[in-house]
């Protein structure tokens, strides 16, 4: 099992932790129980959250030095210091190779350790000028919905949380149970754009000027030579304006998602069949074996052999 903690503390937000929550601590049928889920506080007892009511915590710091993954579902308030003990927990567990998760502004809390210095990160985009000001060392990086540094990871806004959270679950699990899971919880299972197309308020787009029927188009016919050429024919407008239309409603633009498209194809394919190389190319779109080891390695991080063997069940 793998040990997740939720570290807490007065006034707990109970959105950030209830994200945490749904990814880990549920069970479900139709997954295996991978993640033991657990909360702690500095001092067990009642914990006052934002909901106006108390939440009865009976684990200790003594969690997080048995834990392989901590995380900090948000920090109120964000300036508030680490007691000593909370921060030699949390070295203390980074040390032994514990992984490290923030939610929103649960990055002022582990700034403070300094395993942020000189490395991007990111919280709530509201926030990002005072985390910039605070800890002049960090890499504040304002748009990204999340950072993940293997040992360190940091997500925006709280529903960003969730985000993150499914993103360790592919990295942990593989992109399919990752899917299983979003689909759930009734969520994209991976969301493109940054925090940028959410702190201004967007026109309402009209049903005529809607995406979906164009992106449900496209994923239906992955396999099929489709370009950003005729994601646009299918509107009826230009290319120009279909970038235009991508970048403010997906915060991407139309070749980029068709690409994610693609590369999450492969990876399901990887997953679930022994198709060879070549012909989950085919089936994606990418033509050939060596274009799609290209795309892959680019977009993953690694090899679609290796993909395989670490989560072909």
């Amino acid at each position: 099992m793998h040990r997740v903690v939720a570290l807490v503390r007065p006034v707990q937000s109970t959105f950030e932790l209830a994200c945490a929550n749904e990814v880990f601590g549920l069970e479900r049928d139709f997954l295996p129980r991978y993640y033991d889920f657990r909360v702690c506080t500095e001092r067990p007892g009642p914990v006052p959250t934002t909901a106006g009511y108390d939440m009865v915590v009976t684990d200790g710091l003594s969690a997080v030095d048995e834990a392989d993954t901590v995380i900090i579902p948000g920090w109120r308030p964000y300036d508030a210091e680490l007691s000593p003990a909370v921060l030699r927990a949390l070295k203390r567990a980074h040390k032994r190779g514990c992984r490290l998760v923030t939610i929103c502004s649960g990055a002022f809390a582990l700034a403070q350790t300094g395993l942020l210095d000189g490395r991007r990160a990111t919280t709530h985009w509201s926030r990002t000028d005072q985390l910039r000001a605070l800890f002049p060392r960090v890499e504040v990086d304002p748009d990204v919905l999340y950072v993940d540094h293997g040992d360190v990871a940091t997500s925006g806004g709280a529903g960003a949380g969730i985000d993150l959270c499914l993103h360790l679950v592919r990295n942990d699990l593989g992109a399919a149970r990752s899917v299983h899971l979003a689909r759930y919880m009734v969520l994209p299972p991976h969301r493109e754009g940054g925090q940028t197309q959410y702190t201004v308020d967007i026109p309402v787009t009209q049903p005529d000027q809607s995406l979906g029927g164009l992106l449900e188009w496209v994923t239906e016919r992955l396999a099929e030579p489709i370009g950003v050429e005729d994601m646009a024919a299918f509107l009826k407008i230009s290319p120009r304006t279909l970038a235009r239309r991508f970048d403010e409603q997906l915060g991407t633009s139309p070749g980029r998602w068709l690409l994610t498209q693609r590369v999450n194809a492969t990876r399901a394919l990887l997953e679930e069949t022994d198709l060879s190389v070549e012909a989950i190319a085919r089936r994606v779109g990418l033509v050939s074996a060596t274009n799609l080891r290209r795309r892959f390695v680019a977009a993953v991080r690694t090899t679609p052999a290796a993909y395989r063997r670490a989560f072909n069940a």
